[in-house]
């Protein structure tokens, strides 16, 4: 790890490629030098003992950097396949949900974790150490850097020159004419005694960096969303006169459904242009809104009183026409219309057809039992709002949603010497004994529209703006100029040495030295010139 001293006196930090003060190859003439830190040390290159040595060597690998951006893309791609679970609106266990919508491959889908992908612990650590990574692969490489272009020496040693991939020399030269002809093509020139050194576009370096800079601020935006109340993106629905509770909003904000409205086409009025379309669909929604009321509660109110609400705004939300309040922002999603509301069941003895009146459900907040003429009580055993029956015929239910609810109806008489139950849905009622006492029977049905409405918050999408333009600004600084150099020693009375690089485009690195110094066949050259990847250009 000591410095390597060059032998015109400077000492040279450990793994310098090139002298810093007279440009002599420190590792010999053998090889072509690495162009793009001008030989400077790398710490990554340079020391590898310690711990914090090999963490640093493992996060600033380009490759290790480009597997992480792979990781996170397919990760990303795939949680994209199946709806995540924050979408979901079921009262099903998880995995059983994803099974039975998905089949096998939705149970395997969020067994690995992929149903909660953007929320899970792995996902952000990936990005994480994406971030890591490109943090540090750029301070590797950006002090070589800024120290190898901010401290340029015009005077450079002979090894330097044959080192080059172009190279070639001149009998006589006329430094007036080449200068002008120089700054035409917009080269910075410099002069030391007799040496020159022309440049240009030197600022298309720091492309990657700013690249870096721009998804470096865009991930710090994306993992500044896992902190609580950062992001928010949650779906709430909410039924007709319903007063419900905005998820992701700390219990801060109630939202009233004061009414949803809906308007469809009209087979009679539209014409033909919605004739096949609606063919196929007998309704096609032509506008849709919700005529809602959005409340403010008190968040220090005592745990579990009933939370006093105050308006703090009324809108007509429709698509693309959200409600927006103190950052959030409510967007018409979803809709359905008739969903079940309330189901009236009449009461009746069997053998006289006496009736003892009719139970009322709510079937959001059903009662648990019902007191009706002459003592009659019934009971609600149980509840399924969406029944389905297993294989061996036993009834569950596979959604809070009351789309085909069904009970277990328990009566008792006034004396309590009878008691029957009852299994009553919407298409049928089945009795306990053949010989039963009491009949249940469905008598009236209400329903309610249904609107789905997504809660949005995300301050941090200005962060997100300004990152991505950040990095495309780099995209194009460092895709559409180029650094070029040239350098001119003499030697002796009689020659010109010429050497120049590039980062790349050495095509029109050719152009430019063409247009200054003349057609390359009339040079006598030392060496084949614009020699670049082991590839014979013209002599």
């Amino acid at each position: 790890m000591k410095p390597i001293q060059c032998g015109c006196g400077y000492k040279n930090p450990y793994g310098t490629e090139i002298c810093c003060a007279c440009g002599h190859v420190l590792g010999g003439n053998g090889g072509k030098v690495d162009m793009r830190y001008e030989g400077s040390a790398r710490r990554s290159q340079t020391y590898k003992r310690t711990l914090i040595d090999k963490l640093w060597n493992f996060f600033s690998s380009v490759k290790v950097g480009v597997g992480f951006i792979v990781l996170v893309l397919v990760a990303s791609i795939i949680g994209t396949i199946l709806p995540q679970v924050p979408t979901i609106q079921t009262a099903l266990p998880l995995g059983e949900y994803y099974k039975q919508n998905y089949g096998w491959f939705g149970a395997v889908y969020h067994t690995l974790g992929f149903s909660n992908l953007y929320h899970s612990f792995w996902y952000l650590f990936s990005i994480i150490c994406l971030s890591i990574s490109l943090l540090i692969a750029s301070i590797d490489r950006f002090f070589p850097l800024y120290r190898s272009l901010k401290y340029q020496r015009v005077i450079k040693h002979p090894s330097f020159f044959k080192n080059q991939h172009v190279f070639f020399q001149l009998a006589s030269i006329n430094e007036q004419e080449l200068e002008w002809k120089l700054q035409s093509l917009r080269y910075r020139v410099k002069k030391e005694k007799e040496n020159v050194l022309a440049e240009k576009g030197r600022f298309s370096r720091w492309g990657p960096y700013v690249n870096h800079l721009g998804l470096i601020i865009f991930l710090i935006g994306v993992i500044a969303r896992f902190l609580p109340g950062m992001y928010v993106n949650e779906v709430v629905w909410i039924r007709d006169g319903e007063t419900k509770r905005l998820p992701g909003t700390n219990g801060e904000y109630y939202l009233k459904n004061n009414q949803f409205i809906v308007e469809v086409y009209d087979k009679t009025k539209e014409g033909k242009v919605f004739e096949d379309a609606l063919k196929k669909r007998e309704i096609i929604a032509k506008t849709f809104q919700t005529k809602a009321t959005l409340f403010q509660t008190d968040q220090h109110a005592i745990l579990g009183e009933k939370p006093i609400l105050q308006e703090v705004k009324k809108a007509d939300i429709e698509v693309n026409k959200p409600l927006k309040y103190d950052g959030y922002a409510l967007y018409q999603g979803d809709y359905k219309l008739n969903e079940l509301s309330k189901l009236e069941y009449k009461i009746t003895e069997t053998a006289t057809n006496k009736e003892f009146g009719s139970i009322k459900i709510n079937l959001a907040d059903p009662q648990k039992s019902y007191t009706l003429h002459a003592g009659l009580q019934v009971e609600i055993e149980e509840y399924y709002p969406d029944v389905a029956f297993d294989k061996l015929g036993k009834p569950r239910t596979v959604s809070k949603i009351p789309n085909n609810p069904a009970f277990v109806f328990r009566i008792h008489s006034a004396d309590k010497k009878v008691s029957e139950v009852s299994f009553a849905t919407v298409n049928q009622t089945v009795n306990s004994f053949k010989n039963h006492q009491f009949t249940v029977k469905l008598e009236n049905i209400k329903t309610k529209n249904v609107t789905a409405l997504t809660v949005k918050k995300d301050p941090l999408l200005p962060i997100l703006f300004i990152g991505g333009i950040i990095f495309m600004l780099g995209v194009i600084q460092g895709s559409y100029w180029n650094h070029r150099r040239v350098w001119i020693k003499k030697v002796g009375d009689q020659k010109i040495w010429i050497a120049a690089h590039t980062n790349k485009n050495w095509h029109g690195l050719k152009r430019d030295i063409e247009q200054v110094f003349g057609i390359i066949e009339k040079i006598s050259l030392e060496k084949p010139a614009y020699k670049h990847s082991g590839t014979r250009g013209e002599e």
